[in-house]
Protein backbone atom coordinates (compact mmCIF):
# COMPACT_ATOMS: atom_id res chain seq x y z
CA UNK A 1 0.00 0.00 0.00
CA UNK A 2 1.28 3.64 -0.53
CA UNK A 3 2.08 5.57 2.17
CA UNK A 4 2.15 9.25 1.79
CA UNK A 5 4.43 11.29 4.50
CA UNK A 6 2.23 14.32 4.81
CA UNK A 7 3.18 17.57 5.98
CA UNK A 8 0.65 20.24 6.65
CA UNK A 9 0.42 23.45 4.74
CA UNK A 10 2.57 21.64 1.85
CA UNK A 11 2.82 20.38 -1.68
CA UNK A 12 1.76 16.65 -0.02
CA UNK A 13 -1.59 17.62 -0.42
CA UNK A 14 -2.12 17.39 -3.95
CA UNK A 15 -0.42 13.81 -3.68
CA UNK A 16 -3.65 13.17 -1.04
CA UNK A 17 -6.32 14.51 -3.45
CA UNK A 18 -4.64 12.46 -6.72
CA UNK A 19 -5.26 9.33 -4.73
CA UNK A 20 -8.50 9.95 -4.45
CA UNK A 21 -9.20 10.95 -7.67
CA UNK A 22 -7.80 7.45 -8.63
CA UNK A 23 -9.53 5.83 -5.39
CA UNK A 24 -6.51 4.16 -4.46
CA UNK A 25 -6.25 2.93 -1.10
CA UNK A 26 -3.34 4.78 1.15
CA UNK A 27 -2.50 5.54 4.53
CA UNK A 28 -0.67 8.78 5.91
CA UNK A 29 1.91 9.21 7.77
CA UNK A 30 1.20 13.05 9.24
CA UNK A 31 4.10 15.36 9.95
CA UNK A 32 3.64 18.45 11.50
CA UNK A 33 5.55 22.13 10.98
CA UNK A 34 7.55 23.86 13.27
CA UNK A 35 5.37 26.68 14.82
CA UNK A 36 8.27 29.13 14.65
CA UNK A 37 10.20 28.20 11.77
CA UNK A 38 7.08 26.25 9.52
CA UNK A 39 10.08 23.88 8.60
CA UNK A 40 9.24 20.44 8.22
CA UNK A 41 10.23 18.23 11.46
CA UNK A 42 13.68 16.14 11.41
CA UNK A 43 11.83 13.38 11.39
CA UNK A 44 11.37 13.47 8.05
CA UNK A 45 15.11 12.83 7.17
CA UNK A 46 14.47 9.17 8.91
CA UNK A 47 12.22 8.55 5.07
CA UNK A 48 14.38 10.47 3.03
CA UNK A 49 17.89 12.53 3.48
CA UNK A 50 16.44 15.88 2.53
CA UNK A 51 13.60 15.96 4.89
CA UNK A 52 11.22 17.21 2.53
CA UNK A 53 7.22 16.47 1.60
CA UNK A 54 5.86 14.93 -0.16
CA UNK A 55 7.18 11.16 -0.17
CA UNK A 56 5.99 7.90 -1.03
CA UNK A 57 6.37 4.76 0.04
CA UNK A 58 5.84 1.93 -2.30
CA UNK A 59 6.82 -1.68 -2.39
CA UNK A 60 10.09 -1.06 -1.12
CA UNK A 61 10.27 2.17 -3.02
CA UNK A 62 10.53 5.50 -1.97
CA UNK A 63 9.82 8.40 -4.11
CA UNK A 64 10.26 12.33 -3.67
CA UNK A 65 9.35 15.40 -6.04
CA UNK A 66 5.53 16.28 -6.56
CA UNK A 67 5.81 16.06 -10.27
CA UNK A 68 7.89 12.38 -10.32
CA UNK A 69 5.45 11.19 -7.15
CA UNK A 70 2.32 12.30 -9.30
CA UNK A 71 3.85 10.37 -12.62
CA UNK A 72 4.36 7.55 -10.96
CA UNK A 73 1.04 6.91 -9.07
CA UNK A 74 -0.44 7.29 -12.30
CA UNK A 75 1.79 5.45 -14.32
CA UNK A 76 2.20 2.39 -12.03
CA UNK A 77 -1.80 2.94 -9.83
CA UNK A 78 -3.93 4.72 -12.93
CA UNK A 79 -4.78 2.44 -15.10
CA UNK A 80 -4.76 4.42 -18.05
CA UNK A 81 -6.72 7.80 -16.13
CA UNK A 82 -5.81 11.29 -15.59
CA UNK A 83 -3.41 11.22 -18.16
CA UNK A 84 -3.29 11.65 -22.51
CA UNK A 85 -2.06 8.64 -24.40
CA UNK A 86 1.34 8.35 -24.08
CA UNK A 87 1.86 8.84 -28.27
CA UNK A 88 -0.72 11.83 -28.59
CA UNK A 89 -0.05 15.43 -28.98
CA UNK A 90 -1.63 16.44 -25.75
CA UNK A 91 0.79 14.13 -23.92
CA UNK A 92 3.67 16.48 -24.78
CA UNK A 93 2.01 19.62 -23.80
CA UNK A 94 0.74 17.78 -20.45
CA UNK A 95 4.35 16.85 -19.64
CA UNK A 96 5.42 20.74 -20.07
CA UNK A 97 2.77 21.95 -17.13
CA UNK A 98 4.20 18.81 -15.16
CA UNK A 99 7.19 20.28 -15.37
CA UNK A 100 6.71 23.94 -15.57
CA UNK A 101 4.59 23.87 -12.11
CA UNK A 102 7.48 23.88 -10.06
CA UNK A 103 10.73 24.23 -12.79
CA UNK A 104 9.41 27.89 -13.24
CA UNK A 105 5.88 29.11 -12.13
CA UNK A 106 6.43 28.27 -8.86
CA UNK A 107 9.82 30.33 -8.21
CA UNK A 108 8.69 34.15 -8.14
CA UNK A 109 5.92 32.72 -6.00
CA UNK A 110 8.76 31.56 -3.34
CA UNK A 111 10.48 34.51 -4.21
CA UNK A 112 7.64 36.77 -2.80
CA UNK A 113 6.90 35.23 0.47
CA UNK A 114 10.49 35.02 1.52
CA UNK A 115 11.60 38.76 0.53
CA UNK A 116 8.83 39.92 1.93
CA UNK A 117 10.07 38.83 4.85
CA UNK A 118 13.29 41.13 4.63
CA UNK A 119 10.97 44.08 4.58
CA UNK A 120 12.56 46.96 3.43
CA UNK A 121 15.79 45.46 2.59
CA UNK A 122 13.26 43.68 0.11
CA UNK A 123 12.08 46.22 -1.90
CA UNK A 124 14.62 46.86 -3.96
CA UNK A 125 14.05 43.14 -5.46
CA UNK A 126 9.85 43.92 -5.45
CA UNK A 127 9.63 45.12 -9.08
CA UNK A 128 11.15 42.08 -10.75
CA UNK A 129 9.28 39.42 -8.63
CA UNK A 130 5.86 41.32 -9.28
CA UNK A 131 6.84 41.19 -13.03
CA UNK A 132 7.71 37.43 -13.31
CA UNK A 133 4.26 36.78 -11.25
CA UNK A 134 2.63 38.23 -13.68
CA UNK A 135 4.13 36.69 -16.72
CA UNK A 136 3.87 33.51 -15.24
CA UNK A 137 0.58 34.00 -13.51
CA UNK A 138 -0.84 35.86 -16.86
CA UNK A 139 0.57 33.05 -18.92
CA UNK A 140 -2.01 30.04 -16.79
CA UNK A 141 -4.36 32.53 -16.99
CA UNK A 142 -4.09 32.65 -20.58
CA UNK A 143 -3.69 29.12 -21.23
CA UNK A 144 -7.40 28.89 -19.39
CA UNK A 145 -9.54 31.09 -21.28
CA UNK A 146 -12.37 29.13 -22.81
CA UNK A 147 -11.61 25.59 -21.17
CA UNK A 148 -12.18 24.09 -17.74
CA UNK A 149 -8.77 22.01 -17.66
CA UNK A 150 -4.79 22.37 -18.97
CA UNK A 151 -4.88 19.67 -20.94
CA UNK A 152 -7.75 17.98 -23.02
CA UNK A 153 -11.31 17.89 -21.99
CA UNK A 154 -10.88 16.46 -18.73
CA UNK A 155 -9.02 16.68 -15.46
CA UNK A 156 -5.77 15.45 -15.58
CA UNK A 157 -2.17 14.97 -13.32
CA UNK A 158 -0.82 18.21 -14.74
CA UNK A 159 -3.84 20.14 -13.25
CA UNK A 160 -3.57 18.17 -9.90
CA UNK A 161 0.54 18.99 -10.07
CA UNK A 162 -0.89 22.48 -11.04
CA UNK A 163 -2.92 23.54 -8.51
CA UNK A 164 -0.40 24.25 -6.12
CA UNK A 165 0.23 27.15 -8.07
CA UNK A 166 -3.00 28.91 -8.45
CA UNK A 167 -3.22 28.01 -4.58
CA UNK A 168 -0.16 29.98 -3.90
CA UNK A 169 -1.39 32.65 -5.81
CA UNK A 170 -4.48 33.32 -3.83
CA UNK A 171 -3.76 36.57 -3.18
CA UNK A 172 -3.38 37.46 -6.80
CA UNK A 173 -6.21 35.09 -8.40
CA UNK A 174 -8.96 38.25 -8.29
CA UNK A 175 -6.24 39.73 -11.68
CA UNK A 176 -6.68 36.29 -13.11
CA UNK A 177 -10.02 35.49 -13.44
CA UNK A 178 -10.01 31.91 -15.66
CA UNK A 179 -7.21 30.63 -13.46
CA UNK A 180 -8.98 31.72 -10.22
CA UNK A 181 -12.40 30.22 -11.82
CA UNK A 182 -9.99 26.75 -12.52
CA UNK A 183 -8.86 26.60 -8.91
CA UNK A 184 -12.87 26.81 -7.25
CA UNK A 185 -13.44 24.29 -10.03
CA UNK A 186 -10.72 22.09 -8.72
CA UNK A 187 -11.38 22.99 -5.31
CA UNK A 188 -14.72 21.88 -5.39
CA UNK A 189 -14.25 18.30 -6.62
CA UNK A 190 -15.60 15.60 -4.08
CA UNK A 191 -11.72 14.10 -4.41
CA UNK A 192 -10.71 17.29 -3.45
CA UNK A 193 -12.81 17.28 -0.30
CA UNK A 194 -11.79 14.30 0.97
CA UNK A 195 -8.02 14.90 0.76
CA UNK A 196 -8.78 17.41 3.01
CA UNK A 197 -10.72 15.85 5.27
CA UNK A 198 -8.01 13.04 5.50
CA UNK A 199 -5.04 15.54 5.56
CA UNK A 200 -6.93 17.84 8.20
CA UNK A 201 -6.28 21.91 8.17
CA UNK A 202 -4.89 23.08 4.95
CA UNK A 203 -4.44 26.97 4.51
CA UNK A 204 -4.57 27.54 0.52
CA UNK A 205 -8.14 25.67 0.87
CA UNK A 206 -10.66 28.21 -0.44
Amino acid sequence: MIVVHHLNDSRSQRVLWLLEELDLPYEIAHHARNTTTRLAPPELTAVHPLGKSPVIQDDGLTVIESGAIIDYIIRRHGGGRLQPALHSRDYDVYQQWMHYAEGSAMLPLMLKLYVSRLGDAGAPLAPRIDSELANHLGYVDQSLQGRDWLVGPALSGADIQMSFVGEAARGLRASFPAMDAWVKRLQARPAYQRALQRGGPYALAG
